[in-house]
C-alpha cells in the first residue's frame, strides 16, 4: 500500500503565519516549516497564505513524490462552517474574508479552515496533553485568549462555527476596553496584555522594581514578558504579580468548568512557559472559585505539550481529515 501523502497546516495569527508540513502517520514531527509576518488587509493575507502554501508544496514535493494532499488553516477569529473568517479582533481590517473558498480555487487542493485554538485543541487531543480525554477544554494564553472544546470526544464548533470564545466572556462590565469593542472581557485580565496591565499597576505602586528594570526603567513600558523574565529570576514582586494574574486565569477556567464539566483543562500559549509558577496558584485559586469543588471529581489543569506548533499541526490534521473524506 502506498504511503500517505503529506499535508500542510498554517497558523494565521495577528503578527505571524506559521506553516508546517507533516506526515499524517507522525504529525508531531514536521518535515518542513516556515514563518512569515502577517500582512495588513484581507487581500494581502490571502496572497501571503497562497505564497506560503506554494512554498510548502514545493518543499513537500522534495520529501514525497505525492506532494501535498491538502492544506489546513487555523485563523485567529470567528470562522464559519464554510471557511470564511467572519471577524478577527487581532486583525482589525479583516471581515468576511473568504479564506477557504479562495484558497481552494487558487491551490486546487482540499482546504480545511478553522479557528486557530480549535486547531490547537485537535492537536492536543489527538497527540498531546488531552490525549484520550472524552471531555476537555484548551485555553491558550497569548496576546489574547483562545479556546477549544471537546465534548464526548468531538470538537465542538457550534451552530455557526463560532464556539469556543471564552476570552470574550465579560468578567467585569466596568473593566478595561477590549479590541472586540466591549469592556471587561476575560482576556483583558488573563492574557499577556492583561499580565502587563497588572504589572504596570504594581509598578506604579512601587511593587515591581525588577520588572521595571527589565522594561528599561519606565513603568509604562512594562509588558507580560518582563514579568515572566523576572519570575524566572525568582523575583518575589514578579511572583506576587503572577499570583494576582493567576486568580484571573482561574476565574475563567472555573466558569468553563461550571458550564462544560470537562475532565481536563489544558493551558497553552506563550505564558504557560512560566510553568508551575503560574499553574500552581491557578489551581489553588480555581479550588475556591469553581462550584462545589469538594463535591465534584477533580479536574486536571495541566500545561499543553505541543508548544507553538500546536495550531499548525492541528490544522494539518484537519487537512488530512478533509483529504481522506470520500
Amino acid at each position: 500500500m502506498s504511503a500517505p501523502r503529506l499535508v500542510a497546516g498554517l497558523d494565521l495569527g495577528g503578527t505571524k503565519i506559521l506553516g508546517r508540513v507533516v506526515d499524517p502517520r507522525s504529525p508531531s514531527d514536521p518535515v518542513a516549516a516556515l514563518r512569515l509576518d502577517t500582512p495588513r488587509g484581507g487581500p494581502a493575507i490571502l496572497d501571503a497564505l497562497t505564497d506560503a502554501c506554494t512554498a510548502l508544496r514545493t518543499e513537500a514535493a522534495v520529501v514525497a513524490a505525492g506532494g501535498l494532499a491538502g492544506v489546513g488553516i487555523g485563523a485567529a477569529g470567528l470562522v464559519d462552517h464554510q471557511g470564511v473568517l467572519r471577524f478577527a479582533p487581532n486583525l482589525p481590517t479583516v471581515v468576511d474574508l473568504d479564506v477557504g473558498p479562495e484558497l481552494r480555487d487558487r491551490l486546487a487542493l482540499p482546504v480545511a479552515v478553522d479557528n486557530d485554538a480549535n486547531c490547537a485543541t485537535v492537536a492536543e487531543h489527538r497527540l498531546g496533553a488531552a490525549r484520550d480525554a472524552r471531555s476537555a477544554a484548551l485555553v491558550t494564553l497569548g496576546t489574547g485568549i483562545g479556546a477549544g472544546l471537546i465534548l464526548d470526544g468531538e470538537l465542538q464548533r457550534g451552530a455557526a462555527g463560532f464556539a469556543g470564545e471564552p476570552g470574550h466572556m465579560v468578567v467585569d462590565p466596568s473593566g478595561p476596553p477590549c479590541p472586540c469593542g466591549r469592556r471587561g472581557c476575560w482576556e483583558r485580565f488573563a492574557s499577556g496584555s492583561g499580565l502587563g496591565r497588572i504589572a504596570r499597576d504594581a509598578a506604579q505602586a512601587g511593587r515591581a522594581d525588577r520588572v521595571v528594570a527589565l522594561a528599561g526603567g519606565d513603568a509604562d513600558d512594562v509588558r507580560g514578558e518582563h514579568v515572566t523574565a523576572a519570575v524566572a529570576e525568582g523575583d518575589p514582586d514578579a511572583l506576587a504579580v503572577l499570583r494576582d494574574f493567576a486568580w484571573w486565569v482561574a476565574l475563567g477556567i472555573a466558569n468553563l468548568v461550571n458550564v462544560l464539566d470537562p475532565e481536563i483543562v489544558v493551558v497553552g500559549g506563550g505564558l504557560v512557559a512560566a510553568g508551575d509558577a503560574l499553574l500552581g496558584p491557578t489551581r489553588a485559586a480555581y479550588a475556591g472559585l469553581v462550584l462545589a469543588h469538594d463535591h465534584r471529581p477533580p479536574v486536571q489543569i495541566v500545561a499543553a505539550q505541543l508548544g507553538p506548533d500546536a495550531g499548525a499541526i492541528g490544522a494539518a490534521l484537519l487537512a488530512a481529515d478533509v483529504a481522506a473524506a470520500p
